[in-house]
């Protein structure tokens, strides 16, 4: 009896483990998406002000964007309620117009209020074609923002790409 007990025990915690646990790959975007923050504020502080007061965001620590004529992009970044992580996201964007090269991006999204937040999580957000993120330079996060319930930056890391494009962004979010 002791014997089934115990296996009852084991097996309740990994279903229950299992259920909130994070894989290798997203555990490794987490930590990406610690660092993609510490980044963010050291170049602009104005940020901080968004972190603190936002009902959520959205980090991308690596998108990956790149075109000539015909553009896209793609990333994986974790998203935050009140500061806690709570799942996990996917961004594609398909654009067209004049552009040519590559790029890697951090991409950080604001929601402004629980319902925006909200509708990101029931994957019914995407972008329309005129929105569109700042590009961070010192000072600039101080007179930001929010558009339709959110604002969006983001902070070439890497590459070159000339755009003048239109298209839109997609998400899926995945809770824990």
């Amino acid at each position: 009896m002791k014997l089934i007990k115990s296996i009852l025990v084991i097996a309740v915690l990994l279903v229950g483990t299992s259920t909130i646990a994070q894989n290798k790959k997203d555990r490794k975007i987490m930590a990406d998406a610690e660092k993609a923050k510490t980044t963010l504020l050291e170049t602009s502080s104005g940020l901080e002000r968004f972190f603190n007061e936002s009902a959520g965001y959205v980090i991308f620590p690596n998108v990956g964007k790149g075109g000539f004529i015909i553009g896209g992009a793609s990333g994986n970044g974790v998203v935050y309620e009140k500061g806690n992580a709570i799942g996990m996201a996917d961004l594609k964007k398909l654009n067209i117009g004049l552009q040519a090269g590559g790029q890697a991006i951090i991409e950080v999204i604001f929601f402004e209020t629980n319902v925006d937040l909200q509708r990101f999580k029931t994957e019914k957000f995407q972008f329309a074609a005129e929105t569109s993120a700042v590009a961070l330079k010192s000072g600039i996060a101080f007179e930001a923002k929010y558009k339709d319930g959110v604002a969006v930056f983001a902070l070439p890391k890497a590459g070159l790409m000339a755009d003048a494009s239109v298209g839109g962004q997609k998400f899926k979010y995945k809770a824990f």
